[in-house]
């Protein structure tokens, strides 16, 4: 099982990214993805997750309204589109795989593949 992260890199404030995850050894239908980040001196943080099945999707308060999560099964990867970019979004973003089972998505340890991490840089 592997997950790689990709797509970031440095953007000016109110511009855009597209992170991808790409899944190996599993598929992504059948498992709830995350993304979580961690800024510079900061604990890592849960941002945004696409459920198994149906694809629902939820997001933290902080970036609601300007990152859409999505997943293509036919690529066997998730997305995270990322706009209207702010500095304080400057962090090292990672997809995860939840386990099953009934765990709360900001619970780190309910998670047992991560990905690499992806750095994005937003400043002028």
């Amino acid at each position: 099982v592997q997950l790689q992260a990709s797509g970031g890199g440095l953007v000016q404030p109110g511009g855009s990214l597209r992170l991808s995850c790409a899944a190996s050894g599993f598929t992504v239908v059948d498992y709830r993805i995350a993304w979580f980040r961690q800024a510079p001196g900061k604990e890592r943080e849960w941002v945004s997750s696409v459920t198994s099945s149906v694809a629902r999707t939820y997001y933290a308060d902080s970036v609601k309204g300007r990152f859409t999560i999505s997943r293509d099964n036919v690529k066997n990867t998730v997305y995270l589109q990322m706009n209207s970019l702010k500095p304080e979004d400057t962090a090292v973003y990672y997809c995860a795989r939840r386990k099953h089972g009934y765990y709360r998505d900001v619970n780190q340890a309910a998670y047992d593949y991560w990905g690499q991490g992806t750095l994005v840089t937003v400043s002028s």
